[in-house]
């Protein structure tokens, strides 16, 4: 079954359901092609988003779409979007059901996916006490007891940031710490003492985590962790298509989502390794205007 409408939006997130709302406002048909698998489901709440801070990911995604349906422009569609062909202006998608949509745009909007937790039990403690990001999740530990799990200069990093939550912090690399001497002194010189035996496992109860044990045999207590996990794209086709892509997996576009490929746009975390929701909304409002400009510039020279 083939539907002509507008645009293709793959990715029912934030980004994709900001720019879904002002396409619909904007009169645009519109099909949103979601799997329902948000990264951040592993979370109880979602924090930083003006009026919606602390929601669950769930209820903010019902919310969003029983505002959308105020559009009857705009469909979802709970499927995956497995193939693309085409070109601006007849684009099509492929489902993993069968179906064949045809858009004159595209907005990739499928953030990034976490590859597996290759460390013994943080995949029982993640989203409940051990995160990735302090801006989201720093004021619940305030003043806690920490553990920071990476390595390198980012380790550096990740101290200082997290620092302006809680003081009582440790790090663990892993495995070889990656710092240079200096970097290991500057630690040192701030009492945050790092550990880079091997994590055997992480001890919780209820989602909470209780200590970090090494293979060395310590335990190290702390209330929760902060980790870079490791992602990947959420959708091979913006690749596939020919969309230029950064070594992190993101997608490269300017600041309204166009990509290098004619009629090809991205938003949110598919486009940006910003990974807060409130930017997600917000690169899709913008690629929504971008798309929108497109369409009602081309409307415009076909009535000459």
């Amino acid at each position: 079954m083939e539907q002509q409408i507008d645009v293709i939006i793959i990715g029912g997130g934030p980004a994709g359901l900001n720019a879904a709302l002002v396409l619909g406002r904007a009169r645009k048909s519109v099909v949103i092609i979601d799997e329902e698998r948000p990264r951040n489901r592993v979370t109880r709440e979602s924090h930083g988003f003006l009026t919606r801070d602390g929601i669950s990911p769930a209820e903010f995604r019902r919310i969003a779409r029983e505002q959308i349906a105020a559009y009857p422009s705009v469909r979802f569609v709970t499927d995956s979007a497995v193939t693309v062909t085409g070109a601006d202006g007849n684009f099509q998608i492929t489902t993993g059901q069968g179906t064949v949509y045809t858009s004159k745009k595209l907005l990739f909007a499928a953030g990034k996916k976490d590859l597996p937790l290759d460390i013994s039990g943080l995949a029982d403690v993640y989203g409940k006490s051990a995160f990735v990001c302090p801006y989201c999740d720093g004021w619940e530990l305030r003043d806690q007891p920490l553990v920071l799990i990476v390595k390198g200069g980012a380790a550096l990093h990740s101290a200082r940031t997290v620092s302006g939550w809680s003081k009582r912090l440790t790090i663990c690399t892993n495995g070889p710490d990656e710092l240079t001497e200096e970097q290991r002194e500057e630690l040192k010189a701030r009492h945050i003492p790092v550990f880079d035996a091997p994590i055997a496992r992480i001890e919780s109860t209820g989602g909470m985590v209780e200590q970090v044990v090494l293979e060395d045999g310590s335990a190290i207590p702390c209330k929760g962790i902060f980790f870079a996990p490791k992602l990947a794209a959420g959708s091979d086709l913006p690749r596939e298509i020919g969309c230029r892509m950064t070594e992190g997996g993101s997608v490269v576009a300017d600041p309204f989502g166009k990509t290098n490929v004619p009629g090809v746009f991205s938003a949110g975390d598919a486009a940006s390794e910003m990974y807060q929701a409130i930017t997600a909304a917000s690169l899709g409002s913008l690629a929504a205007v971008g798309i929108n400009s497109e369409l009602l510039a081309e409307t415009w020279e076909s009535r000459i």
